[in-house]
């Protein structure tokens, strides 16, 4: 393990989400209480960057379990066109690390002003997006050094799981999402060191996924521009096919991320026209002729699977970062906290 702050911030992601577990259930509780009381017809998020990924992993934890329809909302609606939204008996979930930008800031004081019980996901409880909501989940994550999101995106998602699996009392997940320290754990120690060897010498790569795989296919492609300079593109194996599958040619990268849930044969049939095509396919959770399958924890909640392949990729593209000549904590032209309005 190097001595990157990402390198140790991978390694802490067991221990932060324990963490929050830990110390925020009572917030998460009396958060899931409001939401029974007021049984939201519509979930609007706020989010942008790593959390928006986590917000889309929450649409689809929340459609998936409770039939409610989820839609980001663009916090520029509010901060630069002030523009109220009715959102009367609506919930709006805002997630952001520092809880500082003003536009997410503003876009949940107007969902709260709308009529929307609003419930922020952040890092700082007394942040400004924390102040401006209803309820606030704190995610106890610690410093995180590294402007490359990691141990707050995955608790991210682990609050947000928890907040759906009390809301609905459903008790599969609620056991699955008490079990992710450990399946957290089990994940750190997957070997993708086939997909570093391959992209330690690409240009640009596809990161496909479905339902809650496809946010963290989100993520993925992200951290690759991010902290690799690789030109990645996310997209869902459905999405692939209607058109962007027409540039994969000979020995293009591409990473599937499937998982034991109803969409594997989409990704399986999705990677396997890939191979045909001469790409070159790495796939979790299957296994396709002609494609690298990767390592992943087996036997998981279908709606916590996703979360421990972003906990794999994170160990991966940490060392990819470096082996390609980058320093991941500090990608070009970036800060920590980006603020816009």
């Amino acid at each position: 393990m190097s001595d990157t702050h990402m390198a140790r911030e991978v390694a802490e992601i067991p221990q932060a989400a324990a963490r929050f577990l830990l110390t925020s259930g009572p917030a998460v509780a009396e958060a899931a209480t409001a939401l029974r009381a007021i049984d939201p017809g519509l979930i609007v998020t706020v989010a942008r960057g790593s959390s928006d990924h986590a917000a889309t992993y929450l649409k689809y934890a929340v459609e998936l379990l409770a039939g409610v329809p989820v839609a980001s909302v663009g916090p520029s609606v509010a901060s630069i066109y002030g523009r109220p939204l009715r959102l009367t008996g609506a919930a709006c979930i805002g997630i952001s690390q520092s809880g500082q930008s003003p536009d997410i800031v503003e876009m949940m004081r107007a969902g709260r002003e709308g009529g929307a019980l609003s419930i922020a996901i952040t890092n700082f409880a007394d942040s400004p997006m924390g102040a401006a909501s209803n309820h606030c989940l704190p995610l106890q994550a610690g410093i995180e050094q590294s402007v490359a999101a990691t141990k707050t995106f995955v608790v991210s998602v682990v609050a947000g799981l928890a907040l759906v699996a009390e809301w609905r009392q459903d008790e599969d997940l609620r056991r699955a999402v008490a079990a992710l320290p450990e399946t957290l754990d089990q994940a750190l120690a997957m070997d993708w060191t086939p997909l570093a060897a391959r992209l330690s010498r690409a240009q640009s790569a596809y990161v496909l996924g479905r339902g809650p795989a496809f946010a963290i296919a989100s993520e993925a492609a992200l951290k690759l521009k991010e902290t690799c300079g690789l030109h990645a593109e996310a997209y869902s194996s459905a999405e692939v096919l209607h058109g962007p599958a027409a540039i994969v040619q000979a020995q293009f990268p591409v990473l599937a991320l499937g998982i034991a849930d109803a969409a594997l044969s989409n990704v399986v049939a999705t990677a396997q026209r890939l191979v045909d095509q001469g790409a070159d396919v790495f796939l979790t959770g299957a296994t396709v002729e002609g494609a690298t399958t990767l390592p992943s924890v087996g036997g998981l909640h279908p709606l916590v699977a996703p979360l421990a392949l972003a906990t794999s990729f994170y160990g991966l593209v940490e060392r990819l970062a470096r082996r390609r000549g980058f320093d991941p904590d500090t990608p070009p032209h970036l800060r920590k906290v980006t603020e816009t309005v």
